[in-house]
């Protein structure tokens, strides 16, 4: 199963950082494919997009200012499978690139993919008080999987903080 292309560049307005590609995403080569995921209409729902994109249109997102990766590269059914070694590189792979693209936020898509990125095991859903990389700024969000037992209102909720915080730092810099 071959890993899946990052879609970034620089100076994106949100990087997407997911746990790792699923099974499906491994072989359409897209990310977040999995039919039982929902984080196509999370964003147009949160506002985030003007329309709910399908994976086939990943790349299309990238002028929209918003990218996509994962802390890890190899496709797995889930995320149990992944190996501490795989995140300890990951982790540092992540913070290079974050480092070199220099994204205004990155999002954390689930609590667990922060977790396992900054080594703090109790944080909040939204903006972090500190980023791992200086001159970004981390966001976590509910993972978007299907399995998630929270409501879709509530994921939809914190999702939508990310609107309006591109909004505020686009008016900090006109200031």
């Amino acid at each position: 199963m071959n890993s899946i292309s990052d879609h970034m560049n620089d100076h994106l307005d949100i990087l997407f950082v997911g746990f790792n590609p699923s099974i499906r995403s491994g072989e359409t080569g897209h990310h977040y494919a999995n039919p039982n995921n929902r984080f196509w209409r999370i964003l147009h729902e949160a506002g985030i997009t003007p329309k709910k994109y399908r994976h086939e249109e990943d790349e299309i997102l990238l002028d929209l200012g918003y990218g996509f990766t994962n802390i890890v590269s190899r496709p797995t059914k889930t995320a149990e499978e992944i190996l501490k070694a795989e995140y300890k590189e990951g982790r540092e792979e992540l913070k290079k690139k974050i480092a070199h693209f220099k994204p205004k936020v990155i999002c954390f898509v689930g609590k667990g993919v922060y977790q396992q990125y900054s080594g703090l095991k109790v944080l909040p859903w939204g903006v972090q008080e500190h980023s791992v990389v200086s001159g970004t700024i981390d966001f976590v969000a509910p993972s978007s999987s299907g399995l998630v037992r929270m409501k879709m209102e509530e994921v939809i909720k914190i999702y939508s903080h990310l609107p309006e915080l591109l909004r505020s730092l686009k008016a900090g810099k006109n200031d």
